[in-house]
């Protein structure tokens, strides 16, 4: 890094970055600001009101809040009535702002799920980057598509996710996410299995119900309700005799729970795009049986605390939570040596790094012109120092 950068951060629309978070995407967003920010660099964030790090940024940057009427009907795919209309508004007025103080940013970082701020980035004056967090969004790609001389250059959270959007000709640099190992800590373990994350139907919680009963152990669920219809039907009725619900919990009093748990399961029945819980449980010592689908295996990487399981076979998945729970009671130094592989391959600090060379490469081609944003890529590769080797960004073409 040569000089402190000026970043503004544009978060997802419909939750605050906050805690707890309401999932990895905005954990993430979170994370990343606040350590860009202890790294000395200005990093003005644009999210929904409630969230952290608005202070001190402008009006124009503090969103509208999605307000439901019946809060049993919010869901993490829909909306309020009207909310968009709003949200988008004044999604114009914070790139309007941005366009206007152009020679105030080095760098715009997106990680909207909506196509609106992709759609300015050939007018702002200040270079983008915009990370992809999910599989292909048709919003993105039309507004990609619509820019007259498209400007954002594209990171992917995994080699999973950068491929899906290869198909629709997004090249991509592969930058996973990272996660704060000062505090997801080493835990003691425990009797009980742990699943944590958005209860909703692709995360597929119910079927974490059914594997550890088919193990014989407790279970213990942690996560905020993403569709109220989802947990009523498949989740609520299953609680009690060995099955707990705790709610959302922050971030200290989740890594605690995973810490004392004797294994995590990770249940996802979609293209899970990465699976930031896999890299948390593990960080804990913890150890992981999940399904094998999407960017699992290169979360889980080639570490003795993971299990994968082929999706859906929750037979598999119970006796692969049992050998794992029983491993690591057996070795009383096995969580540590999990903790520390995870400790290597995700650190918030290492990512930064990389981070910091993207945008340092962007922002200098953008002011002289020169390389294309695909040479920037393979060019800056190495400037992150510390990262490990199967996670080094790696550009994804078409």
């Amino acid at each position: 890094m040569s000089r402190p950068l000026r970043i503004a951060v544009i978060a997802p629309l419909r939750y605050p970055i906050s805690q707890p978070h309401a999932g990895g995407l905005e954990s993430s967003v979170w994370n990343q600001v606040r350590t860009l920010r202890s790294r000395g660099h200005r990093v003005v964030l644009c999210a929904t009101e409630g969230s952290d790090f608005l202070d001190g940024g402008p009006a124009e940057f503090t969103l509208p809040r999605p307000v439901w009427d019946d809060e049993s009907l919010a869901t993490d795919t829909t909306y309020p009535d009207g909310y968009l209309d709003r949200a988008f508004a004044a999604l114009d007025r914070a790139m309007e702002y941005l366009r206007d103080h152009a020679d105030d940013f080095d760098v715009v970082d997106n990680h909207c799920l909506h196509g609106l701020p992709l759609g300015w980035a050939d007018r702002l004056g200040i270079p983008m980057v915009s990370t992809l967090h999910t599989p292909t969004l048709p919003a993105l790609l039309e507004a990609h598509a619509s820019c007259g001389e498209p400007r954002s250059r594209f990171l992917a959270v995994s080699r999973h996710t950068a491929r899906e959007w290869a198909v629709e000709g997004i090249e991509t640099t592969v930058v996973p996410n990272g996660i704060d190992t000062d505090r997801w800590m080493l835990g003691p373990g425990g009797p009980d299995l742990v699943w944590f994350g958005r209860i909703v139907p692709e995360k597929g919680a119910h079927l974490a119900i059914r594997a550890a009963r088919l193990a014989g152990r407790r279970l213990v669920l942690a996560g905020r309700i993403g569709d109220a219809d989802y947990f009523e039907r498949e989740v609520a009725p299953f609680l009690g005799n060995g099955v707990e619900y705790v709610g959302p919990l922050g971030q200290a009093d989740l890594a605690e729970l995973v810490g004392r748990s004797a294994c995590a399961l990770v249940t996802p029945v979609w293209e899970e795009p990465f699976g930031l819980v896999i890299a948390e449980a593990l960080a804990t010592g913890t150890p992981v049986a999940a399904f094998d689908t999407g960017g699992v295996a290169e979360v889980a990487g080639s570490s003795t605390g993971a299990r994968l399981v082929a999706m859906g076979d929750v037979e598999a998945l119970a006796r692969a939570a049992t050998a794992l729970a029983e491993g690591a009671a057996h070795d009383r130094h096995l969580r540590a040596a999990i903790r520390d592989g995870v400790v290597e391959r995700f650190s918030l600090e290492a990512r930064a790094a990389t981070l910091e060379g993207i945008y340092s490469a962007l922002a200098d081609g953008f002011a002289g012109e020169g390389a294309s944003p695909a040479a920037d890529a393979r060019h800056h590769a190495g400037l992150a120092p510390g990262l490990a080797p199967d996670l080094a960004p790696e550009t994804v073409g078409a």
